[in-house]
């Protein structure tokens, strides 16, 4: 195949060529995201039971739907909760890689199937099902200057006017409003309902009678009578638009003309659709909307989609509420900065691997061969992946470092080859180049065969760390392939065309700088010689060696502790704030006031909003959440302005507040994967031991955590306990009282608990119109008693007659994992400890918890354990596979050995490396590690290959091992050092995304070390010893005294 293309240097070029237009026009094609599609798929039903406690919600609608989950395809884990706000909510997670619009269909048709069974009141508010995650790829928040302007106008403007347009951007998933739009609010005064003898009911059948749409038909529609004139639509009742139309629908009349007006029992205003969530954006009152990420969607183009809306719509804002767009917690920055640090590295690595083979090869013709393989086979592999669906994102990135490196390595040993041929036997640069293949073709195919071994067994795991694998896998693997293809066709070309003729003097210039470093070589090179020479005659020692290198490979990689995927410095925090049970939204608000001008003094924070009500778990009148931004990474480089440690040192000033506790965490790792880094575990009550014994494994486990040093922040991520009113009703007497329990019920959920009743028309608009009683009548339990109801005689009965309540204590929250009663607890490892090993910590805190309490890992530590189980097996398949392509290549099991005795001389460096630079075995060093191993392969390929040939021409076995060696030294060192200043970029890199260059930059750049430097002096000893061993037999058979007898 060379000799073909050697003839036809220009067919070569038109191939490279044709590659690299189809890389350069996919590059366009391809879209651009931080990490494909990691975090499993999820879909979420959504449904509400309005005024409904926690325990009733869960027994009627979460535990029914719940039920009918099964059958499902592909589904991991299903998590849900009941809240005390009347909210259900089910989330179920699939397999990473599952289609999720096939399992959005499939939830909803088992929802349907369900449906009929549900409380009336739930079916008529609708339930939802949706795809997505739960966290927000940004949160767009809407200030006024105007101190006028309340915090509802801007979010009734917001739901009314925004809402619509931003979720339609394509690539959304869902859209929340943090804040609240307005409904027309009607607070019922018990006292003026007795003294005209009415009830609750009445006020909503006269709603319902009053505030509807008849559609009354036209005059003179068809058939008409003859000679018909006229036709006109007749328009009667209509929904009502404003709070005076309310006030006079007419609740009771009498034939004498007497009527009661709504007005004259009820306050009617318009007000808040929900009064539970309040947002403040750097302090002042103000209404946000999270944006969520459809599965599936690219962050970035979302990103830029929903900015540019709302500059679209800015201009048209009600000129008199002054709003102004602040995008107050946005993850895009740091995808679309991360991808272009990692454009650097690559850009800074081709320079260094160009510089380095221009100083081992002093030739700038030869230096321009290999740097003209970089581009054809970096543009080639775009299109690849374009070719497999795949995206521009940090994997991929890191993945064409690593490549770099690899890549120049074949056409590197091609023009080496060459003009070591042409020097020393003084051949023209087309003879030169053809000989020269024929020696090396088979060593190329074998690096080749080697390096795609390693990689492939990546793309065959599962999960998402299989996703993660995946993209270095077919990156390098199609980066390999053509870099073969390259140096076999183009290389031999221009070698043949480029090259000059070389005197026979040996390696380039003899004077000036270049003959300073060639004398120093020489000089190197031949001790190098000596020393492997003394290494081959006391074997004894240098296995002793190795043993010892092996084992603190072993103690090592077992020492080292292990998480997912790094923490990155993203540029935003979140934060959690919990009061005590029962605490008021008066008092979350001082905690809030506080928490504001702590974080608004710090000098990193850009800007922050908070939304009080707003819980992990639900919403409730005691919790609050704040998303925070902070100031560009160039403007916070220095010592403690990372994330990590602003973070720290805020949850540190913060735990001064008595009245709550105050978290600031940073979001997780890998969008969609839990609500922040750190772990996620759910307590199961699976022996069915009831809420309270739940509850109390709960603060036994958080208490023993606390005392533990490897943990810190350990928190329940769902709501603790509240005190609860328990009204029982003595249905005997209320009969007695003839009283119907219907009305008893109505009145009692539409006084304290409020009712939907229909919708309204404000501003053109469909809102909803609710009925309760006036604040004033349900802040006690002693109110109770002001409420009446009629029996059939028409009289009004007090409550008191024949109910009574008692005070007990129940959650507002109830969560259940995998259909059994749960609790959600999440934390974050101590600084310096890695999530592996707090995870373990976990995992012997709950050994002293009592039986019948059992857990399950969930989100992002779900995926951890996954992947630490699956990493073992990975290196194991990779190394056999490396074993076997070699073993088939030489037609010997005898010389793979060899070359695979070399493999832990590389991982000892990746270990050390590691170790010391303060990281952890995570996914990136995974990668890193495979790396490693193949490339320690690939130079003692390049020695083993050189000797078994010279060995075969008729040296004896150690003099054709110390012709390699001195040989092979060049490329060897050339090859691994243009590696080495490859990945040096991503190794000490900063800025936004840096901890990930970081991990996988330290880890192949400590290997590639090790292996280079042992491998050099142990892969001859092997060679030679595996060599002996194996020969021996044969030869006493065929009594030969030959010294390249056939292998064994």
């Amino acid at each position: 195949m060379a000799r073909f293309f050697i003839d036809r240097p220009i067919f070569a070029w038109v191939i490279a060529i044709v590659i690299m237009l189809a890389g350069a026009m996919s590059i366009t094609q391809l879209p651009l995201e931080q990490y494909p599609d990691i975090a499993p798929p999820t879909v979420k039903i959504a449904a509400t039971y309005t005024g409904a406690s926690a325990k009733t919600v869960e027994d009627s609608v979460t535990q029914v739907i719940e039920q009918q989950m099964t059958g499902i395809d592909k589904l991991t884990y299903m998590s849900a909760s009941s809240s005390s706000a009347g909210s259900a909510s089910i989330n179920l997670t699939f397999e990473a890689g599952t289609d999720p619009d096939v399992a959005q269909m499939q939830v909803q048709n088992k929802l349907q199937q369900v449906e009929s069974r549900l409380p009336a009141s739930v079916q008529s508010e609708g339930l939802t099902v949706t795809k997505g995650g739960s966290d927000f790829l940004m949160i767009a928040a809407l200030a006024s200057d105007n101190p006028s302007v309340t915090g509802t106008q801007i979010g009734d403007y917001i739901s009314s006017t925004l809402l619509d347009s931003i979720s339609r951007i394509d690539g959304v998933g869902e859209v929340k409003t943090l804040g609240s739009g307005y409904a027309m609010r009607i607070w019922l005064n018990p006292a003026l309902l007795q003294k005209y003898a009415l009830m609750p009911s009445d006020v909503t059948t006269a709603l319902e009678a009053q505030n509807t749409e008849v559609s009354a038909g036209q005059l003179g529609a068809l058939p008409a009578v003859a000679s018909q004139q006229l036709n006109a639509t007749i328009s009667a009742r209509s929904k009502l638009q404003t709070a005076e139309e309310f006030r006079n629908v007419v609740v009771k009349s009498t034939s004498s003309g007497a009527v009661v007006l709504l007005g004259d029992v009820a306050t009617v205003e318009l007000g808040s659709d929900s009064y539970d969530v309040n947002s403040a954006l750097n302090g002042k009152p103000a209404a946000a909307m999270g944006v969520q990420l459809a599965t599936g969607a690219n962050a970035l183009q979302v990103g830029e989609a929903v900015k540019a809306k709302l500059a679209e719509l800015e201009p048209y804002y009600p000129s008199e509420m002054q709003l102004k767009n602040v995008i107050a917690y946005d993850t895009t920055p740091f995808v679309s900065l991360s991808i272009e640090e990692v454009v650097k590295s690559l850009g800074e690595a081709i320079v260094l691997v160009v510089l380095i083979m221009f100083l081992f090869l002093q030739n700038f013709r030869a230096t321009l061969i290999p740097a003209i393989t970089v581009p054809v086979v970096l543009l080639g592999t775009f299109g690849v992946l374009a070719v497999f669906g795949y995206s521009i994102n940090t994997l991929t990135m890191f993945a064409m470092v690593l490549a770099i490196g690899l890549l120049v390595d074949d056409a590197i040993v091609v023009v080496e080859n060459v003009e070591r041929v042409m020097s020393e036997k003084g051949l023209s640069p087309l003879e030169a180049t053809r000989q020269s293949m024929d020696e090396i073709t088979s060593a190329l195919i074998g690096i080749a065969l080697v390096l795609s071994a390693v990689f492939i067994p990546m793309a065959f795991f599962s999960g998402s760390t299989g996703i993660i694998y995946r993209q270095f896998s077919v990156t390098i693997v199609s980066a390999m392939v053509l870099s073969v293809l390259v140096a076999m066709t183009l290389t031999p070309a221009l070698c043949a065309t480029l090259l000059k003729p070389v005197d026979g003097k040996g390696h380039g210039p003899q004077s000036g700088f270049f003959g300073w470093f060639n004398r120093s070589f020489e000089r190197s090179a031949a001790a190098y010689e000596k020393l492997v020479g003394g290494i081959l005659r006391r074997g004894g020692r240098s296995l002793v060696i190795y043993a010892l290198v092996v084992a603190a490979m072993a103690v090592g990689y077992a020492k080292l502790p292990t998480s997912f995927l790094p923490d990155e410095d993203q540029g935003i925090l979140m934060a959690q704030v919990q009061l005590p049970v029962g605490a008021t939204d008066d008092r979350t608000q001082a905690v809030l006031k506080q928490f504001e001008s702590y974080m608004l003094e710090q000098p990193e924070v850009e800007a922050m909003i908070s939304i009080s009500g707003l819980g992990m778990g639900g919403n409730s009148q005691n919790s609050a959440r704040a998303f925070i931004r902070l100031k560009d990474w160039s403007e916070r480089s220095g010592a403690g302005q990372d994330s990590a440690s602003i973070a720290q040192r805020a949850t540190l000033a913060l735990s001064t507040i008595g009245d709550a506790n105050v978290f600031v965490m940073q979001p997780p790792a890998v969008r969609g994967l839990g609500q922040s880094s750190g772990f996620d575990l759910q307590l199961k009550d699976l022996a069915g031991l009831g809420h309270e014994a739940l509850v109390a494994a709960r603060e036994q486990f958080i208490q023993l955590a606390s005392q533990d040093p490897r943990l810190q922040g350990v928190r329940s991520n769902g709501l603790d306990d509240t005190p609860q009113l328990k009204v029982s009703i003595d249905d005997r007497k209320a009969g007695a009282l003839s009283l119907t329990t219907s009305d008893i019920n109505a009145t009692l959920s539409t006084a304290l608990g409020g009712t939907y009743v229909n919708d309204f028309l404000n501003q053109g608009r469909v809102k909803k119109v609710y009925v309760q009683g006036e604040a004033s009548a349900r802040m006690q339990a002693a109110d109770l008693d002001h409420w009446f109801v009629r029996n059939s005689n028409d009289e009004m009965v007090p409550f008191s007659s024949f109910a009574s309540s008692s005070w007990s204590y129940g959650s507002p929250l109830l969560e259940r994992y995998n259909g059994s009663s749960s609790l959600e607890v999440v934390g974050d490892p101590a600084p310096g400890v890695s999530s592996g090993v707090a995870m373990d910590a976990v995992e012997s805190i709950i050994k002293q918890l009592p039986e019948g309490i059992s857990y399950e890992w969930t989100g992002q530590s779900y995926q951890l354990r996954l992947s630490g189980s699956q990493a073992p097996l990975l290196y194991a398949i990779s190394v056999l596979f490396v074993f076997l392509c070699l073993a088939a290549l030489y037609e010997s099991w005898s010389v793979p050995f060899s070359v695979m005795l070399v493999v832990p001389l590389g991982v000892v460096g990746a270990v050390l490396a590691t170790r010391f630079s303060g990281l952890s075995n995570d996914v990136y060093f995974q990668v890193g590690l495979l790396t490693t191993v193949g490339l320690a392969a690939k130079n003692a390929i390049l020695i083993v290959e050189f000797a078994k040939h010279l060995q075969e021409q008729g040296n004896s076995l150690v003099d054709a091992t110390l012709i390699a060696v001195r040989q092979r030294l060049r490329p060897i060192l050339m090859t691994s050092l243009a590696f080495m200043f490859g990945v040096l970029p991503l190794a000490i890199s900063s800025g936004a995304g840096s901890a990930g260059r970081q991990a996988i930059g330290t880890g192949v750049l400590g290997g590639m070390f090790s292996a280079t430097v042992l491998g050099i002096f142990f892969v001859p000893l092997f060679f030679v010893m595996i060599r002996r061993r194996f020969s021996r037999v044969p030869q006493a058979q065929a009594s030969t005294t030959t010294d390249h007898t056939g292998e064994a």
